[in-house]
């Protein structure tokens, strides 16, 4: 692989995903970085819907994060709630508006046209690729994989058919399985 090359591509697609978004956003009066967050939150489990969890994910500072999330709170995007254990954390729950618009600017238009006009299997081979420089990057950099808890080593499948994180010990429900978690750690099938 071509490293510069590599980059040099990535970085001209994100562009123009930025760029995308960024007319989309516009009429909402937000910018990117804050509906990365929201679509995050929109994604992540109960676990990771904390400041440091958006913090982790975006990889930006704390207190940028902490403004871009009361911005997402002033326009009724989320909803701040106190953890019920500890009263230090709180919860960033994404409203109904705020899952309207996810649902409205995603996924890109631009990448479902292009989609279109590729093959079924090099649509599937790129989505392959990419999934697998994002595992070797992330493992060759110990970041987080915030994947699904579904393909967590932590995720306890029960023989009555439930599931419980080995972490909390709390059960999970199917829709819980389904979300990406701070916490999460692929287990070997991934």
């Amino acid at each position: 692989m071509d490293i510069l090359e590599t980059r040099q591509l990535l970085e001209r697609l994100a562009s123009l995903l930025r760029t995308e978004a960024r007319n989309l956003l516009f009429q909402h009066g937000l910018q990117p970085i804050q509906f990365e967050a929201l679509h995050y939150l929109s994604i992540c489990n109960r676990y990771s819907d904390t400041l440091m969890g958006v913090t982790d994910y975006l990889g930006q500072t704390k207190g940028s994060v902490s403004q871009t999330l009361k911005v997402l709170e002033k326009k009724g995007l989320i909803e701040k709630t106190p953890d019920k254990t500890d009263k230090r954390v709180a919860h960033m729950l994404v409203t109904k508006a705020g899952y309207n618009l996810v649902e409205n600017i995603l996924p890109s238009s631009l990448l479902e046209r292009a989609n279109k006009q590729l093959s079924k299997k090099d649509a599937a081979s790129i989505e392959t690729s990419l999934r697998s420089l994002l595992k070797s990057m992330q493992h060759a950099n110990n970041f987080k994989t915030f994947g699904q808890c579904a393909t967590c080593i932590h995720n306890i499948k029960l023989s009555s058919g439930g599931h419980v994180c080995g972490l909390t010990k709390e059960a999970l429900s199917g829709e819980d399985i389904e979300l990406i978690c701070r916490e999460h750690e692929p287990n070997n099938s991934c």
